[in-house]
């Protein structure tokens, strides 16, 4: 806080204090002024040390501690019965104190201002940095966006024409899946109508085994076909040493004889 010969307050030397002061306030000999607070704890411990300059302060009136607002008793009597030489010196001095508290005010001022100077430049550059550097991730970036980009394109494209393909192959496959129940439905109409002659003649064949198997009934054989029975075929059973009953001869041999025969 910048101070001039006008203002009329002072502010606090502690380097971490700089408040304003009121009421009561510590003046050293090197010229410097604390707030109540900070004078009592500081300059309790013996030897008593300035904290604005480190100056031993071991005089008996080198530390004071005064009034910043005494009352008009306390002014009528301060200076009374003195020289006017005297008075003016005090009074030199004291205008020479506030002159110096002015003007280290303004030094800390600067100071505190070409440090800030400083830092704002420190800032500046590293935020100068950290542009350029995000610059260049903002360029890197966006050529990585642009490549994405066409890659993307190129999976679009690959994915258009893998979708016709496969829209092609569905198509495909439900023609061929209509011609293949088209088929099924033919063959299971053909194989029925096959189905019943060849259980017709299935039957037929297994009714001709069966009869083939079983064994016929034949009756009695009065004739027989073969030559050797030729004598049997027209003759009946003899007893043994007996005649034949009947005779039967040929046309050829006993023409003009009698058929039948009387035995004798």
């Amino acid at each position: 806080m910048a101070m001039s010969l006008c203002d009329n307050t002072l502010l606090c030397n502690f380097p971490k204090c700089r408040s304003k002061l009121s009421g009561f306030a510590w003046v050293t000999a090197c010229s410097h002024v604390f707030c109540d607070q900070h004078g009592s704890s500081e300059f309790s411990r013996s030897p008593a040390i300035c904290p604005a300059c480190s100056s031993a302060l071991s005089g008996k009136l080198d530390i004071v501690r005064t009034e910043l607002s005494p009352s008009e008793e306390y002014k009528a009597m301060v200076l009374a019965g003195l020289r006017p030489d005297v008075v003016l010196d005090i009074c030199a001095r004291a205008l020479a104190f506030w002159s110096y508290q002015v003007h280290q005010e303004h030094m800390y001022q600067e100071y505190s201002l070409s440090r800030a100077e400083g830092q704002l430049k420190q800032m500046d550059k590293l935020l100068t940095q950290q542009n350029q550097s995000r610059e260049l991730e903002l360029t890197s970036m966006r050529g990585e966006i642009t490549s994405l980009k066409k890659v993307m394109e190129e999976y679009k494209r690959k994915y258009s024409e893998v979708s016709e393909r496969l829209m092609e192959r569905n198509r495909q496959y439900q023609k061929l899946q209509g011609l293949y129940d088209s088929l099924r439905l033919r063959n299971m109409v053909v194989g029925e109508r096959d189905s019943q002659p060849q259980s017709r003649h299935q039957d037929l064949n297994n009714a001709v085994a069966a009869s083939q198997q079983a064994t016929p009934l034949r009756s009695p054989q009065l004739f027989s076909r073969r030559p050797d029975a030729q004598s049997r075929f027209f003759s009946c059973l003899e007893a043994d040493g007996d005649k034949p009953f009947l005779q039967f001869r040929s046309p050829a041999r006993d023409r003009g004889r009698s058929f039948v025969s009387k035995p004798v």
